[in-house]
């Protein structure tokens, strides 16, 4: 949010004189027409804060709106800044080395990561899960034709991945509405038929 009694260079308690006053000693200072062409824009775009300041500022019903919104805001900035101390101080008193005070961020960041581990814990065996798990190989995939190992969790995806494609493949096949797609798919399909050809 624009603070205009900054903008205009008068303190927040002045009276209507002093802001008409300020007003228009920034407008001489900052018109167009003193300036450059680069120079030009800018005062151009601090002319047109300076009226928008003005126009509220000089308004006494937009002026106490104005002053409302403001201290809204400076109250909840205050309260985030009391936030940011406490939870600063309280990892300050917390640490025990100096490498503790160094990774603060991480220990910020913390809350959010179990928060995260747990959603993950609650979601396993759901499709909500599967879905994660999914989401999480493809954005692990390395770019640029690097290649990486595989860790448990992928082999886990993986398998989870197949069990799950077994099991609607299953389902279809008992419902007699999609009896005659999967018998399509399995038996009239030249791929499938390649691949059975293989094993036989």
């Amino acid at each position: 949010m624009k603070n205009y009694y900054e903008i205009l260079e008068v303190n927040p308690k002045a009276s209507k004189e002093i802001i008409e006053k300020a007003y228009r000693t920034l407008v001489k200072r900052y018109h167009p027409d003193l300036y450059s062409s680069v120079q030009k824009r800018e005062a151009e775009a601090k002319l047109k804060e300076i009226n928008e300041a003005y126009n509220i500022l000089s308004d006494d019903f937009l002026r106490g709106q104005y002053d409302l919104e403001l201290k809204k805001e400076e109250m909840k900035y205050e309260e985030l800044r009391n936030k940011q101390v406490n939870d600063e101080s309280y990892n300050i008193n917390n640490s025990t080395t100096i490498n503790n005070r160094r990774s603060r961020k991480n220990e910020k960041s913390e809350p959010i990561n179990k928060k995260i581990e747990n959603k993950k814990k609650n979601n396993v065996g759901t499709v909500f899960g599967i879905v994660e798990l999914v989401k999480e190989l493809w954005s692990n995939i390395p770019k640029g034709g690097e290649r990486r190992k595989l860790n448990k969790t992928d082999f886990l995806a993986i398998g989870l991945t197949i069990v799950v494609i077994l099991i609607l493949g299953v389902i279809l096949w008992f419902i007699p509405f999609t009896n005659g797609w999967m018998r399509q798919l399995l038996f009239e399909n030249p791929l499938f038929n390649l691949i059975g050809g293989l094993f036989s």
